[in-house]
This record gives structure tokens, sequence and C-alpha cells, in this order.
């Protein structure tokens, strides 16, 4: 009775098993997400493929039990088709497993120490890619070019192939070393580390969806970019992708706080404590946020920057015209209940509050203007920003409501992290509109700064307005020297 009733609920288990799908897909799926995850995570290779080996013993003797029931609940003679199909099916998963990690540690090379190797570094925007190629170890660039997204991704097959390649071929074209070379040495003696900081979530896989590349979204794959043999490609043998905000605060490490930053309240330089948190908030095509910690235990280290997705926390209007904005962007976007900050605080959300001004006061529109407006593609926002001088306009009245969207945000992100080691307001958006941004008087400071029962913290703070654009560029060059070093 006892082993007819172990029959019947093991059989239940294994009929659960094959309705999710079949024991040697669900085995592939576990060995193919554990070599994705070995190729960002290094660690000790025995033990990785010890542990595989452990589950698979682990499996193997947990199928022997299923031999046990089928022999308890049937005649007890012969093999059960059930254990010799799982412990098939175990075996070859396992095999997969070593034929794919094979695969991993081929296609993730290491350094070839008869080869030169260069750095590139990556800044991918949603308007536009920057990248610059370094000698390890050097700040100073040897080129650097900007390529504007939606130009570029017209007729490539691949992202890489629509930047990332043409920046190769320029790099042959002017760098001189590599012009002293030719073509045919520069595939045979150069390896490239590659870091692109991507604005979008990265995952364990070592890719990214980046919902503002392109008119719908785009992927950067940086495994893909590893194995590609397309010509120049060929050259980089290891391709890290990060969030760009992890970028931008590596980047604000870099800065020179006398010559490239702008005090927002003054003695903030004075007032920065160097084992503090340190916040990054920054608008251009979208809205990006970090924040950078030291270990309390290993200072010497320095700081460690982590990213987020603040961008997309709920925009909150502080006014009647900001709820009818809210109302606005919900409807023009199909969302019932809420609406990211990044909808209003970066270059096309301010394409979206001139869009909600130009219908409710269409009387006050420029014409003119209105008419760039409408056909600059992803370049709306520039247009609004440009136009932005003529007091009076809805082109300013655009701007001041998206900075003090801008400041409020800003300091919410102060309140969260009380970033007494600094915080920095990055992006293009900045350098842009500093007359909006500085000054007590700003729309954007008289935002950061009313935060209630809280405003003595605020003030507390340091904070700083950046006032070039490369520092993303800048910190993807600093996790492109990461890398390169643990290789």
């Amino acid at each position: 009775m006892a082993g007819g009733r172990i029959f019947k609920e093991r059989s239940q288990i294994l009929q659960q098993i094959l309705r999710e799908g079949s024991f040697l897909d669900i085995f592939q799926k576990f060995t193919s997400a554990t070599i994705a995850a070995e190729r960002n995570q290094r660690g000790n290779i025995a033990r990785r493929c010890g542990t595989s080996l452990f589950f698979f013993v682990v499996v193997s003797i947990s199928i022997m039990s299923h031999s046990s029931w089928c022999t308890a609940g049937g005649s007890g003679k012969g093999v059960c088709p059930f254990s010799v199909a799982l412990f098939a099916g175990s075996a070859f998963s396992y095999l997969n497993y070593v034929r794919l990690r094979s695969k991993s540690a081929v296609s993730k090379c290491s350094i070839d120490e008869h080869k030169r190797t260069y750095i590139i570094a990556g800044d991918i925007g949603g308007t536009n890619s920057r990248f610059a190629l370094h000698r390890p170890g050097q700040k100073d660039p040897l080129l650097v070019h900007i390529y504007p997204n939606e130009e570029a991704l017209k007729t490539a097959p691949t992202y890489h192939h629509a930047t990332l390649m043409p920046f190769l071929k320029k790099c042959l074209a002017e760098v001189d070393e590599w012009k002293a070379l030719g073509e045919k040495e520069v595939l045979s003696q150069i390896q490239i580390v590659a870091c692109l900081a991507t604005a979008g979530p990265v995952t364990t896989n070592n890719d990214v969806f980046m919902v503002n590349l392109g008119e719908n979204g785009g992927s950067i794959d940086g495994n893909e970019i590893e194995q590609c043999q397309d010509g120049l490609l060929s050259l980089v043998v290891r391709c890290k992708l990060v969030n760009d905000f992890v970028g931008q605060g590596y980047g604000v490490l870099d800065l020179d706080l006398d010559k490239e930053v702008i005090e927002l309240l003054p003695g903030s330089k004075a007032k920065m404590n160097d084992l503090a948190p340190i916040c990054c908030v920054g608008a251009g095509t979208g809205l990006g946020e970090c924040f950078l910690t030291k270990s309390s235990l290993a200072t010497k280290l320095g700081y460690e920057c982590y990213p987020s997705e603040g961008g997309h926390a709920d925009y909150v209007p502080r006014g009647p015209l900001e709820v009818e904005l809210l109302d606005y962007l919900k409807h023009k976007f199909s969302s019932e209940n809420r609406i990211s900050v990044e909808r209003v605080v970066s270059g096309r959300g301010l394409a979206n509050v001139y869009e909600f001004l130009a219908q409710k006061f269409p009387a006050r529109v420029d014409k003119s203007v209105h008419e760039e407006f409408l056909n600059a593609g992803d370049q709306q926002g520039r247009v609004i920003g440009v136009n932005s001088g003529t007091e009076g306009s809805l082109t300013q009245q655009a701007v001041q409501i998206m900075c003090a969207a801008y400041g409020s945000e800003v300091g919410n992100a102060a309140l969260k992290f009380i970033p007494t080691g600094g915080m920095f307001v990055t992006g293009g958006l900045a350098p842009k509109n500093i007359g909006m941004i500085q000054g007590e008087d700003s729309p954007f400071m008289k935002a950061y700064l009313d935060k209630g029962r809280m405003n003595g913290l605020i003030k507390s703070i340091p904070i700083f307005a950046v006032m070039n654009e490369d520092v993303g560029l800048r910190g993807a060059r600093v996790c492109a020297e990461r890398e390169y070093n643990a290789m």
C-alpha cells in the first residue's frame, strides 16, 4: 500500500514537470542561464564547475529514487522508462553545460600579451553615441567622435555595425599608430577592451534594451559584439555594458571642482564629506539617477557606483497647471494612473510640456517656432531650449516648468540618499539651461529647496551643476580600465 501511495504521489510530480515543459528543456534553460551569468561574474572556474557537477549528481540520485518508486508501484522488474529518460536528459544537460562553458571561455578571450591593447569608452544615450579611444592607464583620448543615433541606425543591421564599426574605421584612418600599421596588421596586432555606458537597465546576460534608442527602442548585446568577427569589430575581445549612470557616477569622481562645476548652494565644496554618499541626477534625452558609497570597513578602495531607474518614478505636479499637464500626459501615453518623471524632466519631456502648453494656449503659439518644432524629429527639446530666451513665450514657460520639476526630483533624491559627499546635477540639460538652474530664485532651486520640514537638511547638502557633457564617457573609461585590469 505504501509503495502504491508513493508511486501515485511521484507520478503527480512527474506529470507536473511534463506539463511545464520537457525535463531536458528545463535543464538546458538552467545551464544556459548559468553560462549567461558567468559571462559577467568572474570567479573560481573549478568552484562553478563543481557546483554544476554537484547539481548533476543530486539529480542523478533523485532519478534513481524514481527508479525505486517505479518498481515499488509496479512489478519490481525491469528498468523504469521514466528514469531512463530523466537520467539521459540530465546527462545530456550536464554535457551541454560543459559545451557552453567551453564556448563561453573561448568567446570571452583573455588578453593576448603579444598584442597591443586599447580601451574604447562609449556613452550611449538616446540621441547620441559618444566614443573615445584610449591607451590603458591614460586619461587623454587618442580620438573622440559622436554619432547621432537616429541617422546611424537607419540602415545598419545592428547597433554595433551602426556606430562602433564606423568609429573603428575612423580610428584606422586618423590615429597615427593605427595608420602606420594598416588594416591587415591592425587586425593581427591590436585588441580592444570596451565599456559602453548605456541608457537602460543592463541584464546579467550583458545586454540592454534601451527604450529611447530609435523610434521603438533598440537592443545592444555585449556578448554579440565580443563574438562578432566582421572586420574591425573582431578586435573587440571584451565589451562590458554598464548603465549609463554608472558611467556618470564614476565620471563625477574625475571632475575638477574648481573648473568644471558650479556650486548651486554657496560653500558646497567646503561642506563635502569624503566618506559620505554621492548622488548623481542628470537629464538629457532621458532622466538618470545613481548613487555612490564607500565601504566603512575599507575606505581606501574608494567609491562603488550603483545604478537606479529613478527617472521612471512617478511625476508629482506642484500646482494647478501641472495637474492639467499630468492629465494631458496620462491621456497621451494611455496611462490611467501615473506618468514617470522622465516624461517631463528630459529633452523629450520638455517637448511634451511645450505640446501641452501649445494646445492649452493656442493664441500664444509662435507659428515659426511651432513649425520648426514639428519638423525637428528627436531634436524637438533642443528647439524649445534654443527659443526659450523670448520673454513671456510658451517655450520659456515650458523650460521653467521642466526645470522646476527637475529641481523637485533632485531634491527628492537628496532626501533619500542624504549625499553629503555631493549631489551632482549632470546631463546635457544642466549647462544648456543654467540660467533656470543657478541661483536660489531660479525655478530649479526654488523647487529643490521646497521640502517643508526637511528644508534645513536639504540646505546642508553640497550641490553642483556639472558644466561639461563628457562625464559619462569618462566613467565608461574607468569601467573599461577595471575590466582590463581584471582580465
